[in-house]
């Protein structure tokens, strides 16, 4: 299938939802350039803005042992927060959530940053009996986001230890340099507690033991405003260049880099690079890559090149394939079912959207009221 590509970026009609203007420019690109890049600060003002924040975290974490939480995988925005940290003064208690998928070289990088900077590390192991059957379930369903299992256990995992704890501040990698843009059409929510148990209780084979969930309520309405829990994203608040970033890394704590993005995690390796290209046609490097055009790390050009280098090496991707069968505890055949299995959308199983639906006018509401934005995530 042929797709019509974004003339200044490079997404394209794989995302159903998409549109262009006159001049072929994109709704991702207009949407950034009118809305996002009003959120993004890589300059003097992000400096004193992100000032501001430290002087409150610091303050709010006076007497106790540590100031706020960063959720560490192992990837190159989380490590680089952790080591900006370090640098702030910051005191941060660092979580990682191992949901059984860790590469070697995942493990010996969060190992060199916990290390050079002196922090505690706490690790969370999902129980792998639930993750694989949350896995496998996935698989059955045909949705396209199987990143879900491992997405949910992470954030969740983070925020309810963060709360239970008393750390009011986490601080997350993400950033609109490099994930300024993706399609909503693609996938719904991984925060989506709803529709992670509706996609279990048809497809899943036994009761979850210990895997932990976040409600619509808990991340909405009472760890922001109950319990005062705070999500910062510090990359927004400075010039932040991935290929920079990896290179004080690799200079700082001898980080080595991994040979594909999302290298951290085997399974969200073969999930990105051969699943959602190969059943549906979507191909997670225009995102990413169309982020990097728009934050001006990369030229079209680049960028065009770079979707010509393939996905996988065949030797590599059946290496991969056959750890996943091995760990899943399924045949070759059985994979090879789920590759061909029907594709369904998440929004066919229950889901929160409708409550989201509400929030969004609740605020709106409230905004004209009290006559300023009121900020929630999704």
């Amino acid at each position: 299938m042929k797709y019509q590509c974004c003339t200044r970026c490079v997404m394209d009609t794989s995302d159903t939802e998409i549109t262009f203007d006159e001049q072929g420019v994109c709704n991702h690109c207009r949407q950034f350039d009118e809305v996002t890049q009003k959120k993004w600060f890589p300059n003097e003002e992000g400096s004193r803005l992100w000032g501001e924040f430290l002087k409150e975290i610091k303050a709010a974490g006076q007497g106790q042992e540590y100031d706020c939480i960063i959720g560490l995988s192992g990837g190159v925005d989380s490590s680089y927060l952790a080591i900006k940290a370090h640098e702030w003064g910051l005191r941060p208690l660092v979580m990682h959530v191992d949901a059984g998928w860790n590469s070697e070289l995942a493990v010996a990088n969060i190992e060199a940053i916990v290390k050079h900077c002196g922090y505690d590390l706490h690790t969370h192991v999902v129980d792998w009996e639930d993750m694989r059957d949350l896995h496998l379930a996935y698989l059955r369903a045909g949705v396209s986001n199987q990143d879900v299992a491992q997405d949910h256990a992470f954030f969740a995992g983070l925020y309810h230890f963060a709360t239970k704890n008393g750390i009011r501040y986490v601080l997350s990698g993400g950033n609109l340099a490099t994930e300024s843009i993706f399609p909503a059409s693609w996938h719904g929510s991984a925060m989506d507690a709803i529709n992670l148990k509706a996609i279990h209780k048809k497809y899943g084979e036994r009761k979850l033991n210990s895997y932990q969930t976040i409600s619509f309520f808990e991340y909405y309405v009472w760890y922001p405003f109950v319990k005062k829990m705070r999500v910062l994203r510090p990359l927004n608040y400075m010039p932040y260049h991935k290929e920079q970033a990896l290179k004080e890394l690799e200079a700082t704590v001898g980080y080595k880099p991994y040979p594909r993005k999302h290298g951290e995690s085997v399974f969200t390796k073969w999930f990105q690079n051969n699943y959602l290209p190969v059943k549906f046609g979507m191909d997670k490097r225009r995102p990413h890559l169309s982020s990097l055009i728009v934050s001006g790390q990369m030229t079209r050009d680049e960028a065009l090149h770079k979707l010509e280098e393939p996905l996988y090496e065949a030797s590599e991707l059946e290496n991969d394939i056959r750890y996943l069968c091995k760990k899943l505890r399924i045949s070759r055949d059985e994979f090879d079912g789920f590759m061909n299995v029907k594709i369904q959308d998440y929004s066919e199983f229950p889901n929160w959207d409708g409550y989201y639906k509400r929030v969004r006018s609740a605020k709106r509401l409230l905004a004209k009221i009290i006559g300023r934005d009121i900020k929630i995530s999704y």
